[in-house]
């Protein structure tokens, strides 16, 4: 019989977000009476901006129209997109970001997946820990992260964030030096950030040792404070060191719609087999190429719609929406007696567990006495264990509710 990629069964039998909605759905066959508020995965709940619904129905409109009708378009994505993504997300901050070096795509998810395609096998990965788990799973996939042990796997590098260290990852310091380091600001699951002095650390050390930083800044839009940097760009020679994911899913709510993008810089350069210096973006283009036909021109034309004035009003309007039920949130758990991080330049908040519970026991409990549904933080690695999170993406009504619950449980 055919032989299938091992690496895959390797793999934990169910991903996390399966497993919460399978507990749930549990639940609720069980107490069909039951009113579950679900805070665990990160999907929005506000319709898409008026703006970006306009750009898309006159997009429709034009594909049934010979002479607007729009069929494969460019891998890289349209210009009409990768122009304004340049000017509006990089060059008005100061950036010097080319359009030739964005790429559009169905999502960040993807992206940091599938980026793994153009590096080597052999690579040695590192990750904070907690970590969203695309991050550790394709590259399990991929045969980088070798055996899988009560510590986590074995060829990956973790970089432990959590209370005590007051959620920086520290750089490593055992002589380990990791050929890629993902990092994910404003953090996916913590909540917490970095300042720019704290990122400027991870690429001084990137360009010191060679390495390749993939860095994930979907929840960027979400950033209030002013030291808190919105692209790894605005570090000085990030350039020569670092990948940039970004995602229209949180920042204008296209989880449904999928669009989002990555930026390669031309100065970025690896090394092949034979020590010879190859173009990333040459490298990533063809692979987009080869297997990607673009992100569609309606999905487009509505990111597009939201760098008009109309549409930046009208998505920092839904993200305050959602900041403000994160403030709730961290406000009425540290009011219920709980120990809160994040949830201030994030949708995420981040929850001790009870003394003596561990992430899924808190989860159940969570569940059966107050009908809100999280997400266990050992699921998001090692370090998340004893953790929880809740997410900021429900209604306020909800939010007040869910919080009214949680105090009443007196935890």
């Amino acid at each position: 019989m055919f032989k299938i990629n091992d690496n895959f069964c390797r793999l934990p039998e169910s991903y996390l977000f399966s497993e919460v909605a399978r507990r749930i759905n549990a639940f609720r066959e069980a107490h069909p009476e039951a009113d579950v508020i679900r805070m665990g995965i990160g999907d929005v709940t506000l319709p898409l901006c008026p703006a970006a619904i306009e750009a898309m129905h006159k997009a429709v409109d034009d594909e049934g129209n010979p002479a607007t009708f729009h069929g494969y378009g460019p891998e890289q994505g349209y210009p009409f997109l990768r122009d304004a993504i340049a000017l509006h997300d990089y060059k008005e901050r100061g950036i010097d970001i080319d359009a030739s070096e964005i790429f559009v795509s169905d999502g960040a998810k993807s992206d940091t997946g599938n980026f793994g395609d153009i590096l080597s096998a052999d690579a040695t990965v590192a990750v904070t820990d907690p970590v969203y788990p695309v991050y550790v799973d394709t590259n399990v996939m991929a045969g980088r992260a070798g055996e899988n042990t009560s510590g986590g796997w074995s060829r990956i590098v973790y970089l432990p964030v959590c209370a005590e260290n007051d959620f920086e990852p520290a750089l490593p310091t055992d002589g380990t030096v990791p050929d890629l380091i993902y990092l994910c600001y404003p953090n996916n699951p913590t909540g917490t950030t970095l300042t720019r002095s704290q990122l400027k650390k991870w690429v001084d050390f990137a360009l010191a040792h060679g390495s390749l930083i993939l860095f994930d800044s979907a929840y960027e839009t979400f950033i209030r404070e002013e030291d808190v940097p919105h692209s790894i760009y605005e570090i000085e020679g990030a350039r020569r060191c670092a990948v940039e994911f970004r995602s229209f899913s949180k920042t204008a709510g296209f989880t449904g719609v999928r669009c989002g993008y990555t930026v390669v810089p031309k100065d970025l350069k690896g090394v092949d087999s034979e020590g010879k210096e190859v173009s990333l973006n040459h490298l990533w283009n063809r692979r987009q190429c080869t297997k990607f036909n673009g992100a569609s021109y309606i999905s487009q034309r509505g990111a597009a719609a939201i760098f008009t004035p109309e549409g930046r009003r009208q998505v920092r309007q839904a993200v305050d929406y959602y900041l403000e039920n994160a403030r709730v949130l961290r406000e009425g758990l540290l009011e219920a007696g709980l120990q809160v991080f994040g949830g201030v330049n994030a949708p995420y908040v981040w929850i001790k567990a009870p003394a003596g519970m561990s992430s899924w026991e808190f989860f159940d409990m969570l569940l059966e006495k107050c009908n809100v549904a999280g997400t266990p933080g050992s699921g998001f690695g090692p370090a998340g264990e004893g953790y929880f999170r809740l997410t900021a993406f429900n209604t306020l009504e909800n939010t007040i509710e869910a919080v009214r619950r949680i105090k009443e449980a007196r935890f």
